[in-house]
């Protein structure tokens, strides 16, 4: 008995338990999808919009363009081409679907099974957990999260995809899964890979490029075919195995595609010409006004510099510089015994490691292996520095220049031999404009990129010494002085100052003209007191110069003041344009991805109506010229679609570094696919640049200058020549700045030569001796098969200098100028004009912009008479909104 209610007792029990498990399983199985809705409705409000991720952006690198199309700089790495869905090959939607989802189109969102390895994952903290993320969770974090491992990070991941799938079709979150997701190498989605990897499009790829792309997303880095061949290898051929699994491929293609090597042609941009400081400076002005997003937006921009003659710039910039280091002496090795990969190449000067020193050459090592011999004639001229004004004597034998061992400079001659150089401690810029336009012709900022960064042209602001004299004495010619006027070169005293001229003699009464071609410091300062020093600093300012940093004593007409290159090389168009100021500008079109035209620049002319009358036939002629280029391209592509242009392996660059042509129409998305394409340009009806000198007074300070050529300090440039070049040289105290400021009709440049931190560069460094050489060469270049000719002293423009009285606004209300008090006479007064500042336009579709006109507020003056102060290079009055 008690045995038979112990029985029950115990079935009891089991039964109680039973019920009891039942009831915990019931309420769990309500609990958990309670609390799951529950969390949901909880987080629900702070989801992020699916509106938002309807569509990817277009990200590609800033492209810069020489005017003459060639490619020479390039910025951004990133690389987003999005697609629709569309667009996508079957064979690569089954790849990725192989690879990271196969159940996609079946599940909601969430994969349970997945689920649990991401929970473990976030607990554990187990790098070597896959996650299984499934690929609308994958948009979830890739759009709106960030990549932290976390439950709380997950757990939204989850809510956000189940919106997702609720809101979007299956087919738009595979889209917007491929275009965003990260496939190493810069590349954001499946058509950026395809181009980065193989220069292909989508369709052009096969099964085994496909896989390797869809093997990808787990870890760009750990599977990278670049970086890892092998391991990505292991996974590619894995998803091939899981595609034939999945039906999707039979087991000929499969094993077609195992057998496929790795095949990378990875997509690199090589530049036609390195030209960094007018890169940069092209980066920076965007950056400035759009932020940094802009080196991702796919804009191709078209400077107006013409490569070659950037070219022929640096050229005479670093010969020029090589000459003064020459001049001056061998300062010695840069370093002994020391690895030679320590060194950095700047310029056309290449480190070298010496190995033998001979009686008169000694023999060295490049960094690429290569040994070089240096002979005596290379070499000889490696006196030894000891000041800026001393040298010592010329060297016997190579061991009193090197020794085993030493690291120095190396430089390639015109004959194929070899020259011993030095880094220059000088520096020198040049800029040359159009007179005409404003265009920037040419820029050098300093010896080499490379080495210093900073924009001698832009930023350098030195005393422009002697080369402010033209302004001063055309300050005189508008207020009724003439070259034939007579201006007293005897001593003068002004307080306890007691200025004399550079040979510290005096010529007595000269003429105007004659003070100016032999830069009689005497007869300048003359000249500034009579016509008054306030007047003579808001012409000045027209020019383009910077009125807050010009003297108000008498030193100004020694050029005490500060002035950049560039506003120099304005200044000095004016006299090249019959009278006209001109704004620089550097940018001339702007293009998207699609090779349609943003922006197209229309500076203001020195002779608008000249321009405007050939307008029609310069747009016709550029058409023409247009369809030439295309009837060559297609010419220079033969029938198998193999470009005979550029057959340089280095733009489509194989696994394999082979010098072979490359099938165009195999590896259809290279680099060359992505250069730029401009349709013909089509020019727009110009306005008049804004006249501020006389004709006659233009005409006249021109033919002055052209004297100083003739019979001043710049007699060396007759050599050129040619009798239409005019320009002043200039030289600082103690000979801390060289300058040289000349032009033709077409061609305005300046050069700068001096130390950054300025100091003397010895005592006959003058820059007739040091500058001017520099400018000689580079006009050599550019004016070879110009025909002669002259500024004219008509009216071309058919434009009128307005006239303004100049007043100025205090606290205490509006009071008249100096000169007005101590000048009597009815001269007109040149305009005080305000700085231009640039700011970011309002956003506006591409019509509007091209369409709109720059409006520059003056209550003095029309805008067709308002000069813009050049204080930096603006590139355009206005610009194309933010790319989108």
């Amino acid at each position: 008995m008690a045995k038979k209610n112990a029985t029950a007792r115990l079935i009891h029990f089991l039964v109680g338990v039973f019920i009891a498990c039942l009831a915990l399983a019931v309420v769990l199985a309500l609990a958990v999808p309670i609390g799951f809705y529950g969390m949901a409705m909880y987080l629900s409000p702070t989801l992020p919009s699916t509106q938002e991720i309807k569509t990817a952006s277009l990200e590609m690198p800033l492209q810069i363009y020489s005017s003459d199309d060639k490619l020479i700089g390039q910025y951004g790495n990133r690389l987003s081409l999005p697609v629709s869905f569309e667009d996508i090959p079957e064979d690569l939607t089954h790849a990725f679907l192989a690879a990271e989802d196969a159940s996609f189109f079946q599940h909601s969102g969430i994969s349970i099974k997945g689920l649990g390895r991401a929970v473990t994952e976030a607990v554990t903290d187990d790098d070597g957990q896959t996650g299984g993320s499934t690929i609308t969770m994958q948009v979830a974090k890739n759009y709106f999260l960030s990549s932290e491992r976390t439950l709380n990070r997950k757990l939204t991941e989850l809510f956000l995809a189940r919106k997702i799938e609720d809101e979007l079709s299956k087919n738009d979150i595979l889209t917007l899964y491929v275009n965003k997701i990260y496939l190493g190498e810069g590349a954001y989605g499946i058509r950026a890979a395809a181009k980065k990897y193989y220069s292909k499009s989508l369709d052009s790829l096969s099964i085994a490029e496909m896989a390797m792309l869809a093997g990808l997303p787990k870890a760009p880095s750990k599977y990278n075919p670049v970086a890892n061949p092998e391991r990505a290898l292991t996974r590619r051929n894995w998803i091939i195995g899981r595609m034939h699994e999945l039906g999707y491929i039979t087991k000929a293609q499969k094993d077609e595609a195992i057998a496929a090597p790795v095949g990378i042609n990875l997509y690199k941009e090589k530049l036609d010409v390195n030209m960094p400081y007018l890169a940069e400076m092209t980066r920076a002005t965007l950056v400035e006004r759009y932020g940094e997003q802009v080196m991702h937006g796919g804009w191709r921009v078209r400077l107006t510099v013409d490569s070659q003659a950037q070219i022929d710039a640096e050229a005479a910039i670093l010969t020029g510089l090589v000459a003064y280091e020459h001049r001056h002496g061998w300062r010695g090795a840069e370093a002994n015994d020391e690895p030679l990969e320590n060194f950095q190449r700047y310029s056309s000067m290449s480190p070298a490691k010496i190995t033998k020193v001979n009686s008169r050459s000694f023999e060295a090592t490049l960094q690429s292996g290569e040994s070089i011999t240096v002979n005596w004639s290379g070499m000889s001229w490696a006196r030894k520095y000891i000041s800026a004004d001393r040298i010592g004597y010329y060297p016997s034998n190579a061991s009193q220049i090197v020794k085993k061992n030493d690291i120095v400079r190396v430089m390639p001659t015109a004959n194929g031999n070899w020259q011993l150089g030095q880094i220059p401690k000088i520096q020198g810029s040049l800029v040359s404009l159009n007179p005409e336009t404003g265009a920037v012709n040419a820029l050098v900022g300093g010896f080499d990129f490379n080495h210093s960064k900073f924009n001698r042209a832009l930023q350098g602001w030195r005393q422009p010494g002697s080369t402010i004299k033209p302004l001063v004495y055309t300050a005189a010619l508008e207020k009724g002085y003439r070259p034939d006027t007579i201006v007293s070169d005897r001593p003068i005293q002004v307080g306890d100052w007691k200025p004399k001229n550079s040979d510290e003699r005096f010529l007595g009464d000269i003429t105007l003209r004659r003070g100016l071609y032999l830069s009689r410091n005497l007869v300048s300062i003359r000249l500034l007191q009579a016509i008054g020093i306030s007047s003579t600093r808001n012409l000045l300012e027209e020019f383009g110069l910077d009125k807050e940093k010009l003297p108000t004593t008498l030193s100004l007409a020694l050029g005490a003041g500060q002035a950049t290159p560039l506003q120099m090389a304005t200044a000095y168009s004016t006299f090249a344009n019959g009278g006209h100021r001109v704004q620089p500008y550097f940018i001339e079109q702007i293009y998207n991805y699609k090779n349609d035209l943003l922006f197209q620049a229309n500076p203001r002319q020195a002779c608008a109506l000249c321009f405007n009358k050939q307008l029609e036939q310069r747009n016709k002629q550029s058409i023409e010229a247009y369809n030439k280029s295309l009837e060559n391209d297609s010419n220079s592509i033969d029938k198998t679609g193999t470009d005979k242009t550029d057959t340089d392996a280095s733009v489509l660059k194989a696994e394999e570094n082979t010098e072979q042509s490359t099938d165009l129409t195999v590896y259809n998305a290279g680099p060359q696919s992505d250069r730029l394409k401009a349709p013909a340009v089509q020019y727009a009806v110009a306005k008049q640049a804004p006249r501020i000198l006389q004709p006659r007074v233009a005409f006249e300070m021109a033919d002055i200058l052209r004297d100083v050529v003739q019979h001043g300090t710049a007699i060396r440039a007759k050599a050129l020549g040619r009798n239409d070049i005019g320009g002043k040289t200039g030289t600082t105290n103690q000979a801390k700045d060289a300058w040289f400021a000349g032009f033709h009709p077409t061609n305005a440049t300046v050069v700068w030569m001096g130390f950054d931190q300025p100091a003397t560069m010895g005592r006959r460094e003058y820059g007739g001796v040091a500058a001017l050489p520099v400018w000689m060469d580079f006009m050599k270049a550019q004016l070879k098969d110009t025909p002669s000719q002259w500024v004219s002293i008509n009216n071309r423009s058919k434009s009128k200098k307005q006239q303004q009285e100049i007043i100025e606004m205090t606290d205490d209300g509006l009071i008249a100028n100096d000169d007005d008090v101590a000048d009597n006479s009815k001269a007109a007064k040149p305009v005080k004009t305000q700085t231009q500042q640039r700011q970011a336009p309002t956003p506006k579709s591409p019509e509007n912009v091209k369409n709109s006109e720059p409006q520059i507020s003056s209550n003095k003056r029309s805008d067709d008479s308002v000069p813009q102060n050049p204080l930096s290079v603006t590139p355009v009055e206005r610009m194309p909104p933010l790319p989108e």
